[in-house]
């Protein structure tokens, strides 16, 4: 007497918002690894990681992108519940605070080769995380 022990599972119900959640979870621990890289090859090339005479650790670049990265997902949750044409919105708001997050680094207390790489760190970052996130999101 075979039984099917399938028929004593029940589907789990996936949230539509999962495939965002992770992809963009991925997303925010590739960029993190990509500007602690960005990070670490200009601290190799001579570049000082000091600002304000403080130095930021590598690491440090790749936990306040992961974090940021974060904060970027939670808002890409909220357009996509919120507004007619998410990604649109997502993408024009990401691009005004990835140029806005450009002003701190050029008028933080350092170098200019380590502003330079503040900012290259910035691009690298939005560049991972905004489109991995907007495709992800209705159009």
């Amino acid at each position: 007497m075979a039984q099917n022990i399938h028929n004593d599972v029940t589907p789990t119900a996936t949230s539509p918002a999962q495939p965002l959640v992770i992809g963009g979870l991925i997303t925010a621990v590739v960029a993190g690894a990509a500007t602690a890289a960005v990070a670490a090859v200009g601290e190799f090339a001579g570049i000082s990681l000091v600002v304000g005479g403080m130095p930021i650790p590598v690491l440090g670049f790749a936990v306040l992108t992961v974090v940021f990265s974060v904060v970027g997902l939670v808002l890409a949750l909220v357009l996509a519940r919120s507004v007619r044409r998410p990604r649109a919105v997502f993408v024009r708001t990401t691009v005004v605070l990835t140029v806005l997050s450009l002003v701190p680094d050029v008028l933080v207390d350092a170098s200019a080769a380590t502003r330079v790489l503040l900012m290259l760190a910035h691009v690298v970052a939005a560049a991972i995380v905004v489109p991995a996130i907007a495709r992800r999101l209705s159009a």
